[in-house]
């Protein structure tokens, strides 16, 4: 019976808007499921019942429309909404979110799967895995050396809770800085003494001076003097000059014999010869400088005797101090010294708070008149740390750098700094971080990172066709095609955001105006049946 149409057509859009109502359901359940994507249906008409085919026009007749009568709908798809859901930061390292088309790629009893969800934690054994089911995440652990494999064979995630890094020597430093080309030369130079002994002193008294003088490398002595009054206009003046022990480095104490005028007070003699500065040499330690005492005087007044280094002018000595490790993990700080000996010529030293345990410390740098490097002895600059303690001896380059690299000499301010030492101290684990490209980085107690693994993700050439397998999971299918797995990044066109987690993309406003039109259309179609139902009762009732 012809009723009977309309009557299926009316139950199969009850039916079909009930699915409608079904997908909107589950949509709206999953508003807050991490990574979720909703999903929407689509609909088509289904089969077309002929009344009458259509003809072709003639020369003498028009053609004429076929008519149909159609028998319902169908469900035509439900397809899933792929649209990038809004991060909610989380500040947990090992929650993931994911920018882009990629999924993570996750394995369950050998069998492969794919989420948005980024929900991880670290099991018991270190492996990084979905804390509701088990399922471990896949990408690539590092060498021992922190080196992450090429290519894109999976493995299970995991990290060594206890790894620990072995101490590792000190062979290389590097250094940075500027030497001010208008410094004046470290050594001393001039030591002048002035001032006045007083006539009045008794035989047989002294009186004492010291100061302070700087040998080519920067190193302090004491420079000590004594005038003794020996007879009226009489004196001998003894100097010495000595290092931070207390040792003479000139031989020995000097004794000369100086005579004053008693009408001028003016120096007369020194060892009966004219006054005239004193050579103060030590060629070994880089010590020449004038001892000047020709203005010191003898008269009736009180006694002044004072001495002046260079003007008091502060010697070139220019300090850098950095930290490098014995093969044991020991610390040791080493400061290395620039002094200046001659234009565009320093030297250069280093030390250690124990003497003993450096050699080769020392060589000199000169420089262009342009201010870049000319040359380095030795080169390259090499000490030799012999720590003690069960570590083993030592060769540490000290990298000048070349050329306008590294260290320079200019007319800017002086000062040099450490740049880099490739050695470390023992230590263990003590934090991760996961970058944009999926690399977890380990974080050690001696300040040191190092790559662990990375984690890779997986696209599809159809990711409507992935299957859904609960728990924010899928599976391939015949039309998704095969996974492609790669790294974050450029390739793959997706990044991953530590700290924080997607959020569903199901838009409430949208699925609430959903739900009304599959509500009406659900009313529309049951006013359709039971129209046909009444219908079919009046024609029951033309038999009575």
């Amino acid at each position: 019976m012809s009723l009977l149409n309309s009557l299926f057509a009316g139950v199969s859009g009850l039916r079909n808007h009930q699915t409608m109502l079904d997908v909107i359901g589950n949509n709206i359940a999953n508003v807050n499921s991490i990574g979720f994507k909703g999903s929407r249906i689509t609909f088509s008409d289904t089969f077309n019942q002929y009344v009458r085919y259509g003809t072709d026009p003639t020369t003498t007749t028009g053609g004429t429309n076929s008519f149909q009568v159609g028998l319902g709908m169908k469900v035509n798809s439900i397809d899933r909404n792929w649209t990038q859901g809004t991060f909610e930061r989380t500040g947990l390292t090992t929650d993931l979110a994911i920018q882009g088309n990629g999924l993570f790629i996750l394995k369950s009893n050998g069998k492969e799967y794919y989420s948005r969800a980024g929900a991880y934690v670290f099991d018991a054994e270190g492996k990084l895995v979905n804390p509701q089911n088990g399922a471990i995440v896949q990408g690539k652990v590092a060498t021992e050396d922190g080196v992450i494999p090429p290519g894109n064979n999976l493995e299970d995630i995991y990290i060594d809770t206890n790894l620990r890094l072995p101490a590792v020597a000190t062979t290389q430093t590097s250094w940075g800085g500027n030497l001010s080309s208008t410094s004046p030369l470290t050594r001393t130079e001039n030591f002048v003494q002035t001032g006045n002994l007083t006539s009045s002193m008794a035989i047989g008294d002294t009186v004492p001076d010291s100061n302070v003088i700087y040998d080519m490398n920067g190193n302090a002595y004491t420079m000590n003097i004594t005038y003794a009054k020996t007879a009226a206009d009489s004196y001998d003046m003894t100097y010495d000059l000595v290092d931070s022990d207390g040792n003479t480095v000139i031989g020995g104490p000097q004794t000369v014999a100086l005579v004053f005028d008693p009408a001028t007070g003016a120096l007369q003699t020194m060892g009966g010869a004219a006054p005239a500065p004193i050579t103060v040499t030590n060629v070994g330690l880089g010590i020449n400088y004038d001892f000047d005492i020709t203005d010191v005087t003898q008269t009736a007044g009180t006694t002044t005797i004072s001495s002046t280094v260079d003007e008091n002018r502060e010697p070139t000595i220019v300090t850098g101090t950095l930290s490098v490790f014995d093969s044991l993990g020991n610390a040791h700080s080493i400061t290395l010294k620039f002094t200046k000996t001659s234009a565009n010529q320093w030297n250069w030293n280093t030390s250690v708070p124990t003497p003993s345990l450096l050699e080769q410390n020392s060589g000199t740098i000169s420089f262009n008149t342009d201010g870049s490097i000319n040359s380095i002895s030795p080169n390259p600059p090499i000490i030799r740390l012999t720590p003690g303690g069960g570590a083993s001896p030592q060769n540490i380059e000290l990298n000048f750098g070349e050329g306008f690299t590294g260290i320079t000499q200019t007319s800017s301010n002086s000062v040099v700094s450490a740049l880099s030492q490739n050695g470390s101290a023992a230590a263990s684990l003590s934090n991760i971080n996961i970058d944009q490209y999926g690399y977890i980085v380990g974080v050690f107690t001696n300040g040191e990172s190092r790559n662990l693994a990375q984690i890779l993700v997986a696209t599809f050439a159809n990711r409507n066709g992935l299957t859904s397998a609960g728990d924010n999971m899928y599976t391939v299918s015949p039309n998704s095609g095969e996974a492609l797995v790669g790294e974050p990044g450029e390739s793959t066109g997706t990044t991953l955001q530590s700290g924080a987690l997607e959020q569903s993309n199901v838009d409430l406003s949208e699925e609430f105006t959903k739900m009304i039109v599959s509500q009406r259309g659900f009313q529309a179609n049951a006013r359709v049946v039971t129209t046909s139902d009444t219908l079919l009762q009046e024609i029951t009732n033309l038999v009575r």
